[in-house]
């Protein structure tokens, strides 16, 4: 398995990687992931007091500076982890929060030839001016302020040179890790690793393409083009592709920026409703959102309107999915401790935990929560409660629910740093009102009906063709049990090394004897005043010792 990773990985790569692992602390975890022999060929020159330091840090904080240095496929890892507050504790979704995109800018010019490839030609054949110091610069991509012939300000987002390639690279890597802990680790495959990892790449990958940014865009603008509170700035096509896009310049004051927003005379207040409001009207009634509300990406207008700016990262709630979050929300209002259980187990495959102890957990949830008035609610310690409790009894959320309530707490968080009397279940509370609502009007219901007696039909006419498929295989003797166990399988590739070593060694034995056999005989060819043969089998015999000794340590045997 390592052969094969190496060989399609770039070695370097792998050395610096667990170089800053075991700077970290994680050598051990490398080992456990099989990924020992890195450890031969990386410099064990790392001064103690270094090393010491970073072990005495706590471990969520080690974990987050080591993914800062490995690189921007590792810090956009850490992002999407603190999403998973179902699967992580507050000081390590607190730590994941810290990782940041900002990075030293790219020289201009590095940046100017990437531009020219993306648009096939000099970049000033299609803007009169580029200003080269950039407005940010970020892990994947970097924007620059420029204006088109027209007249009409905009920037630039560039990708940096060379992202894709090791982009790519790392996520081998990572899927590669997922695999082995899946295997190494039976108590985290509830969470799936391989699946998230397969999940995270796919999003990356969509990330790296400025194109589909600039769609996802498109999409919220037109669901929102009646609003006037907000505004989605608009994209240049001619000069948009997967490398670079180019949209409107937003001159708007970003919500971190507090005297900035005092200076232009905004009401923080308004600015901190509208902003919540616009964000859940995209999740509970439109089931597609922007998934990186921070302050950095919504800027006030000193109309007081709001802009919404790098739809890199979206999320999606379907609308079966919309009509389980109203499920839960049901049985939490109505106190019904089964049928919430009942949504959070599918929503966790199942789980494996005690359900009746669950229930009686969220039965107290419930109580806790129950008789607190609205205005007193506090939605993020709610929903950090409920998450706990899904770590409580090993459960785990799906994707898209994980980011829905990431993205809840972002808000919360921003809103009330924007206005201290900020109440988030209030300004939910007509979009939930009016979701459950909508799931019990009559055509609602009529068109459900339909489709289950639609799916019922369905499986009475397949079952009898199925059960007659079933009982000809049973009757033909080819009904087999197929199981495969990952320990099992590890262990019969360490037994097949194990014997091939062996064999080796009794060749190598074997050697040495019928060459001293050999030595003994008189007459026949000689070298240097000795019997060939017998001098060839010890020649042999000690090449064929010396690569067997380095295969062992190479393998980590050797220790």
């Amino acid at each position: 398995m390592w052969d094969t990773l190496i060989a399609s990985y770039d070695t370097r790569r792998v050395q610096t990687l667990a170089g800053i692992l075991i700077r970290h602390g994680f050598g051990d975890l490398l080992r456990r992931l099989g990924i020992a022999r890195a450890l031969h060929r990386v410099d064990g020159t790392i001064p103690v007091e270094r090393l010491e330091h970073w072990i005495s840090q706590p471990v969520p904080v080690r974990v987050r500076h080591a993914l800062e240095e490995m690189g921007p496929c590792f810090v956009k890892l850490g992002q999407l982890l603190a999403t998973r507050v179902d699967l992580f504790p507050p000081e390590w979704i607190a730590e994941f929060s810290l990782l940041q995109n900002a990075v030293p800018a790219l020289p201009f010019e590095a940046v100017r030839s990437e531009m020219e490839q993306a648009l096939g030609q000099a970049p000033e054949a299609f803007f009169q001016c580029i200003e080269s110091t950039p407005l940010a610069a970020a892990s994947i991509a970097q924007v620059h302020r420029a204006r088109l012939p027209d007249g009409r300000e905009v920037v630039i987002k560039v990708r940096r040179p060379g992202i894709v390639p090791l982009v790519e690279a790392d996520m081998r890597l990572l899927q590669y890790a997922a695999r082995r802990i899946e295997a190494r680790f039976p108590g985290l495959r509830r969470f799936h690793p391989v699946g998230m990892v397969r999940q995270f790449r796919a999003s990356l990958m969509q990330e790296l393409d400025l194109a589909a940014e600039c769609r996802n865009a498109e999409r919220i603008a037109a669901r929102f083009s009646g609003d006037p509170r907000m505004i989605v700035p608009a994209v240049y096509w001619p000069c948009t592709n997967e490398r670079m896009n180019v949209q409107d310049y937003v001159d708007g004051i970003p919500l971190a920026d507090f005297a900035g927003l005092e200076r232009a005379a905004i009401d923080r207040a308004a600015i901190a409703r509208a902003g919540a409001q616009l964000v859940l009207k995209m999740m509970l009634r439109d089931g597609f959102f922007h998934a990186d509300p921070h302050s950095g990406n919504v800027f006030a207008l000193r109309d007081g309107r709001i802009a919404l700016i790098d739809f890199g990262m979206v999320g999606r709630l379907s609308p079966a999915r919309r009509d389980e979050v109203v499920q839960l929300l049901s049985g939490l209002v109505e106190r019904d401790a089964d049928r919430v259980c009942a949504v959070l187990l599918d929503w966790s495959d199942g789980g494996d935990g005690d359900t009746a102890e669950l229930a009686a957990d969220v039965d107290a949830f419930i109580d806790r929560y129950h008789s607190v008035p609205l205005a007193q609610l506090d939605l993020a310690r709610m929903l950090l409660d409920l998450t706990a409790l899904l770590r409580q009894h090993g459960l785990a959320l799906p994707a898209d629910l994980a980011l829905l309530i990431k993205v809840c707490l972002t808000l919360d968080g921003l809103g009330r740093r924007l206005d201290p009397a900020f109440d988030m279940a209030a300004q939910a509370r007509p979009f939930l009102r009016r979701a459950m609502i909508e799931r019990y009007r009559p055509a609602v219901l009529a068109r459900r009906g339909i489709a289950a007696v639609g799916d019922f039909s369905e499986l009475a006419i397949a079952l009898p063709r199925e059960l007659r498929r079933l009982l000809r295989t049973l009757q033909g003797g080819k009904a087999g049990l197929r199981m495969q166990v990952d320990e099992l399988r590890d262990f019969s590739r360490d037994v097949s090394h194990s014997a091939n070593r062996l064999a080796g060694g009794l060749v190598i034995a074997a050697l040495i004897v019928g060459s001293s056999i050999t030595m003994t005989v008189e007459g026949g060819p000689t070298l240097l005043g000795l019997p060939f043969f017998g001098l060839l089998g010890f020649v042999g015999a000690s090449l064929a010792g010396i690569w067997l000794l380095w295969a062992i340590f190479r393998s980590g045997g050797g220790r």
